[in-house]
């Protein structure tokens, strides 16, 4: 055998290495059997001592709503469990993990993929890949009025968040919504909100049935904003406003969980 060929048979078995571990670890996440483990890990963002102040008064306490939220909407397509997560909050990271491509790039945004996966493992300090667990790095930034938060993210290969939220506490609240939100990425859910931010209709709706011009109470999560009385789209106070609905909820397998555990849906 040639080298050239030895070493298109190792990029090969590489190659299917790692696809089957990505198969696992979505097969082991995805699979509704038991509480999911989440990691939620701080990052002082810009550098602020409000930041720095936040972080150091987190408590795993102030993302309890986010259990609570998805322990009730799972329960909503039969998967009853409790906890529906095991949230650990890890102590600050002291880096920041590499940036997304400003530009799209397809080619690029691959790479990076690669590349923030590379550093997940690399800040872990384990030998292995911490398989099934969820990894959230939420990036603390003191609020700056007129200048909004760079973009959140969650990747479904390699069960990575990066959140950038408010280094307030009066933020909290809505700091767990989008920490939900991309927790909800990781697992297959997809956006449900148009280029302008608007909730597409009727999947990005709570209460899809209702007509879409019909003020709404609650927001669909992955929407992130629902149609007020006044007519404006509104961001939800909290997690109580949100909830998974039917198109979410089959992208994160929540049907098939639900017909592993009381049969047939039919």
């Amino acid at each position: 055998m040639t080298f050239r060929r030895l070493r298109i048979l190792i990029l090969l078995g590489v190659l299917a290495a790692a696809l089957g571990l990505t198969w696992l670890e979505q097969y082991m996440a995805r699979g509704w059997r038991a509480p999911l483990d989440v990691k939620v890990v701080p990052i002082n963002g810009d550098g602020s001592a409000q930041a720095s102040e936040a972080i150091r008064a987190l408590k795993v306490e102030d993302f309890s709503d986010i259990n609570a939220f998805v322990e009730r909407e799972t329960a909503r397509f039969g998967v009853k469990q409790s906890p529906a997560i095991n949230l650990t909050l890890l102590p600050e990271l002291r880096r920041v993990p590499p940036a997304p491509p400003r530009d799209g790039s397809v080619l690029k945004t691959i790479f990076w993929s690669l590349q923030l996966r590379w550093w997940v493992y690399q800040q872990s300090g384990q030998l292995l890949p911490e398989l099934g667990t969820v990894k959230l790095f939420v990036l603390y930034h003191a609020p700056e009025d007129g200048v909004a938060l760079a973009h959140s993210l969650g990747l479904q290969k390699g069960l990575i968040g990066v959140v950038h939220a408010f280094a307030d506490p009066r933020q909290a609240s809505q700091n767990n919504i989008v920490i939900a939100h991309e927790f909800l990425h990781t697992l297959g859910a997809t956006d449900k909100y148009d280029a302008e931010g608007n909730p597409v209709y009727p999947q990005g709706y709570a209460d899809p049935e209702w007509p879409q011009s019909t003020p709404r109470h609650e927001a669909e999560i992955m929407a992130g904003r629902y149609l007020a009385a006044n007519g404006k789209k509104v961001m939800p106070p909290s997690l109580e406003r949100c909830v998974i609905g039917a198109q979410t909820a089959h992208e994160i397998n929540l049907d098939e969980g639900f017909k592993r555990r009381f049969g047939s849906t039919d």
